[in-house]
């Protein structure tokens, strides 16, 4: 795994207490829910999973790097940060949610329900999607949440390993660090809050 320096793994523990925060007075508001996406992602050639590597760098001819920001943990929530960085030259634009694809240690994909919004999980994420528009250089965020959760002793527990992320349906995706396992023992699905545009 990409280990995060102290200050990113600050700025994603503030995010999601934030989130949190935010959450415990605003009652979630569900915005539709996504299936599992169907077959393997879209490959971008040659990317590897980020974290910490600069976003800019060897920009790929989809003009955008995706990175994990850092996940945070609390009492079996698990919160995963993301990033979409417009490296080209062009506008980018977003509208909608993250597609996500969970892995296994053999890089099998792991059928799993993606809740667009996350109500499922956890409240505070179901914001709709809004049109972003991103120059060159600016970044856009989300979140992936899920919760390590059992419930059923006769149902094996998941755990992904790896972590595939594409910017909406039909395009290419890129492998992010995931910073741990995505242990979402048996709930069987995992949530995704819409892009919106970073204010810092």
């Amino acid at each position: 795994m990409i280990s995060l320096g102290t200050a990113a793994r600050r700025r994603a523990s503030a995010v999601v207490a934030a989130a949190l925060l935010l959450a415990a007075c605003t009652p979630g508001d569900h915005r539709g829910q996504g299936g599992d996406p169907t077959g393997r992602p879209p490959a971008t050639p040659g990317t590897t999973p980020s974290a910490s590597a600069d976003p800019v760098a060897e920009c790929p001819a989809s003009g955008i790097r995706i990175r994990s920001t850092g996940g945070d943990a609390a009492m079996g929530l698990r919160a995963l940060g993301l990033e979409l960085v417009n490296c080209g030259d062009r506008p980018y634009r977003l509208n909608g949610y993250p597609v996500l694809w969970v892995l296994n240690e053999q890089r099998k994909p792991i059928i799993l329900r993606v809740v667009n919004g996350a109500k499922e999980i956890t409240s505070g994420f179901d914001q709709p999607p809004q049109p972003v528009t991103l120059r060159k250089g600016e970044r856009a965020v989300a979140t992936v949440l899920w919760r390590n959760l059992v419930t059923d002793s006769t149902v094996v527990a998941t755990a992904g390993a790896y972590l595939t992320v594409a910017p909406a349906a039909g395009q290419p995706a890129e492998e992010v660090d995931p910073d741990g396992p995505i242990d979402v023992g048996n709930t069987g699905r995992i949530g995704v809050s819409a892009w919106r545009k970073a204010t810092t």
